[in-house]
């Protein structure tokens, strides 16, 4: 058995499993700083008021519209990601994070499979995300799952200010065969 096939994921459970989603999104966007920062000289989000923000909405990523998936490895939380609703017709993965400690295992490959299945359980014919432009390995992962860049859609979260620092894929549902 290779090192994916032991990458779990299974639903987050509201609210044994708050403290995990808060320190997995905590952990993402502090990240996300850091490398924003060094890169491009911005801090595009203030983790504390953002993750408080998303805990008081966590709704958006519960069903039937969204949903929020944990990667398990050997027993432990390593990884995180949320799909939630722009509308009726198209979903957006949001926070998907694994942690730098647990990468290269397939936990991000496990996460984006499940949400891409809970897509198609919601109904949804395409799917979104934006992503930092410097997060290669990620883009190379939504690719070989058919996303292709596209250009900044009107329902990002992200300020304007910051959209040319990120990417913006989607991924048609009703023709891939993932």
């Amino acid at each position: 058995m290779n090192t994916s096939e032991k990458v779990k994921t299974r639903t987050v459970v509201i609210p044994d499993d708050l403290e995990a989603v808060n320190k997995l999104w905590f952990d993402y966007l502090v990240w996300g700083n850091d490398k924003m920062q060094e890169l491009y000289g911005i801090h595009p989000h203030n983790p504390e008021e953002t993750v408080e923000q998303d805990i008081q909405q966590i709704g958006k990523f519960q069903p039937p519209y969204g949903q929020l998936l944990l990667a398990i490895y050997e027993g432990e939380v390593c990884g995180l990601g949320s799909l939630k609703r722009i509308n009726s017709d198209i979903g957006e993965i949001k926070r998907m994070f694994v942690d730098p400690a647990s990468r290269r295992i397939g936990a991000g490959r496990a996460i984006l499979a499940g949400l891409l299945l809970e897509a198609r359980k919601v109904g949804y014919k395409k799917i979104r995300l934006d992503s930092p432009k410097f997060m290669e390995a990620a883009h190379a992962l939504y690719r070989r799952f058919g996303f292709r860049d596209i250009d900044a859609y009107p329902e990002m979260e992200i300020p304007a200010e910051f959209k040319d620092y990120l990417l913006f894929m989607e991924l048609n549902l009703t023709d891939d065969t993932t």
